[in-house]
């Protein structure tokens, strides 16, 4: 859906650019109907599908959710949403915050009784599995030299969901039963995302769809009244409109990928234990082959793209 919206804003930007400079004008008519059509029910696609994806979120990542809001305070239901505020990571509060009462708890829990964990009691929560999962690990431990020890079948079972947040402590020792109580604190700590960059990257993201839906809105009822060729700041907005796709899905992405960690699989697999064990070397020498590859096609796309958009259809 996300790639639905990119086209059609893109083809609605070309369209206007086309209309505003008077060229290729019965073409862009059509192309403009086209994408302002395909674009709102695109858009609002992006909108359902992204508030189912962020309710699964709230159940399956509550660390995300609770930087993503902004809540360093279990929130009691209904939860209001955090509109604007400024993170401070060291005394774990916002400044100047701007909220609307009710709307956390609905969007995130679709209910008005069910309370909104912060980051606080989130990092409490897991210290205690840090502590529970570190018997797991040394019962693994056990069971690879012998799989056959009862004792240690045990220990597994009952402190094997928590598993992954024992492994946090492999980040400051090797040998878990001997982590100490500041170790079981940082491994804590370090199962909550940094705040401020998802609290603001989910900002940008969802300014970013606001702004196209009412682009596409506008766009939409005007090619339904057959007036967009006479609203040169609906033109305009659109041409302006065309980097808003890609910042909006980068912004996602971010969130996903940053939100998560220090997961690879959340609370399963720490991302410091699934790093390639290939070289330094090797990973430089790879990535910047993949970064100059693509460069040099990002180049020449937008080359080509400029070249036949200037010379038209």
């Amino acid at each position: 859906s996300a790639g639905y919206v990119a086209g059609s804003m893109f083809v609605l930007s070309i369209s206007s650019w086309y209309l505003l400079r008077k060229q290729d004008v019965d073409f862009a008519k059509k192309s403009f109907r086209i994408a302002a059509a395909f674009g709102m029910a695109s858009i609002l696609s992006v909108l359902v599908l992204g508030d189912e994806s962020g309710y699964n979120i709230g159940r399956a990542q509550p660390t995300k959710l609770a930087a993503i809001e902004g809540i360093w305070e279990t929130e009691p239901a209904p939860a209001p949403l955090n509109l604007f505020a400024i993170p401070n990571e060291k005394e774990q509060k916002n400044s100047y915050v701007v909220h609307i009462p009710y709307l956390g708890g609905l969007i995130d829990t679709r209910s008005l009784d069910t309370p909104i964990l912060g980051v606080k009691e989130l990092v409490a929560q897991n210290r205690v599995r840090v502590d529970s999962g570190r018997h797991a690990v040394e019962a693994l431990e056990t069971l690879r030299k012998d799989n056959t020890d009862a004792q240690a079948q045990a220990v597994f079972r009952q402190h094997q969901e928590d598993l992954g947040y024992g492994l946090l402590l492999k980040k400051y020792t090797d040998n878990v039963s001997q982590a100490t109580p500041e170790m079981l604190d940082k491994a804590a700590a370090d199962s909550m995302p940094t705040v401020w960059p998802l609290f603001f990257t989910f900002r940008i993201m969802v300014g970013c769809g606001v702004l196209m839906l009412l682009v596409f809105t506008w766009s939409f009822w005007s090619s339904i009244k057959g007036t967009f060729m006479h609203k040169p700041w609906l033109l305009r907005a659109a041409v302006c409109a065309l980097p808003l796709p890609w910042i909006a899905i980068e912004s996602g992405w971010f969130m996903a990928e940053y939100g998560r960690q220090p997961w690879t699989v959340y609370g399963v697999l720490p991302t410091h234990l699934s790093a390639s064990s290939l070289s330094v070397g090797s990973l430089i020498g790879s990535l910047s082959g993949f970064i100059a590859f693509y460069t040099v096609l990002l180049i020449i796309e937008v080359y080509l793209m400029q070249k036949y958009i200037r010379i038209g259809p």
